[in-house]
Parts: structure tokens; sequence; C-alpha cells
């Protein structure tokens, strides 16, 4: 196995054990509940993203010439894919040397629509929620998280 792949398992064997036992590297005590109240009560934190919320705003401005820019690379792409398909079909022998440009436009157009994915649509923005009483923004969060706050779920909404 290349070394990549074995840290690659590595970390996700350490990542599964933390969220498993409840570790946390950022050291704060997490905040225990009542008993009587652990079903009813949920942990918000204030939302104080202040690069990436701000540039996914920036950048939803122009979501719809972002989408329409990427499913015509899409069209191009299966174009692409069709006329190396016929150029092998018409010689009725396989070159692969005819699919390089496609699989590489189709690596290089899978990667560009995971970053775009990332920067319109922020962590953020899925987890972002309104807390009936108290202004401002807030995020849901784990009782560890830095500023965790205890309110009870049903004053907390989906915004």
């Amino acid at each position: 196995m290349k070394k990549s792949m074995i840290s690659t398992i590595i970390l996700l064997t350490i990542i599964i054990l933390m969220a498993s036992f409840d570790l946390s590297l950022d050291g704060s005590p997490p905040i225990r509940l009542d008993p009587n109240i652990s079903g009813k009560a949920l942990f918000v934190c204030p939302a104080a993203s202040n690069f990436w919320d701000p540039m996914a705003a920036s950048f939803r401005l122009f979501d719809r010439y972002i989408l329409m820019g990427f499913f015509f690379a899409a069209i191009l792409l299966t174009f692409f894919w069709g006329w190396a398909l016929y150029q092998n079909l018409l010689k009725d022998s396989f070159n692969k040397d005819a699919f390089a440009k496609p699989w590489g436009f189709t690596k290089l157009l899978f990667w560009a629509g995971i970053i775009m994915l990332f920067i319109l649509n922020t962590p953020n923005r899925y987890r972002t929620v309104e807390v009936t009483g108290h202004p401002g923004d807030y995020v849901l969060c784990e009782n560890t998280s830095l500023g965790a706050k205890v309110v009870p779920s049903s004053s907390v909404h989906d915004k």
C-alpha cells in the first residue's frame, strides 16, 4: 500500500475513535445535562465565521451563472466522451489515447464541482438555526464547543 493510503486509514480510524468516545482536541470541558432534560435541549453556539459566510454570500449572487457554466462544461464533456467512443468504434479497435483528454477533463470538472459546492455552501448554511428569544445568528454545535449554550429544543427553529 502507498504511504498516503495508510496515513488516510490511520487518520480515519483516529477520527472514528475520537467521535465514538467523546474525545475533543480543544480541551474544553463538556456541558453535562440533567437526565430529565437530556432529550429536550440542544446546544447552540454563536455563528462566528467571518471568512466563509461572507465569501459564500458574495458568490451566491453569481450561483446561477456558475451553475450554467458547470453544466455547459458537463455537456461538452459528454460530447468529448462520445467522440472518443465514436472514433474507437470506427477503427474497430480500442485506443486508450483517445480517452486521455476526456478523462483528464472529467477529473478537472469533478474537482471543480466539489470546490464550487464548498464555496457556495458553507457548513454553517446547513446548521444555522434561529433561537426564539435570543437575537443573533446561531449554529447547532456539540457540548464541547467553545461558547456552547443549552437551549430548549422547542425554541430552536430552522432558518
